[in-house]
């Protein structure tokens, strides 16, 4: 998502700054539900949904970080 009139490496600094935002509060999220799911004994399934979110949150991360990746070494190679 480039906003007009910003830069492409502006554009990626935005983003990998949300992917670092991303990760950061799902782990959170993550350790926390963990935690609250053995104080109050919830039930194995919410637990196993709360580790599939995670995944999800974490794997959209890996692709947005692959693609700003991908997008720079074409430009460093004259291809952008």
């Amino acid at each position: 998502m480039t906003r007009p009139g910003q830069s492409g490496a502006a554009a990626d600094r935005g983003q990998m700054r949300l992917v670092a935002v991303v990760i950061a509060v799902t782990m959170l999220a993550w350790l926390g539900v963990q935690w609250m799911g053995g104080q109050l004994g919830w039930p194995v399934k919410y637990v196993f949904l709360a580790d599939l979110l995670a995944i999800g949150a974490l794997f959209w991360s890996l692709l947005v970080t692959w693609r700003i990746w991908r997008r720079r070494d074409a430009s460093t190679r004259g291809q952008g």
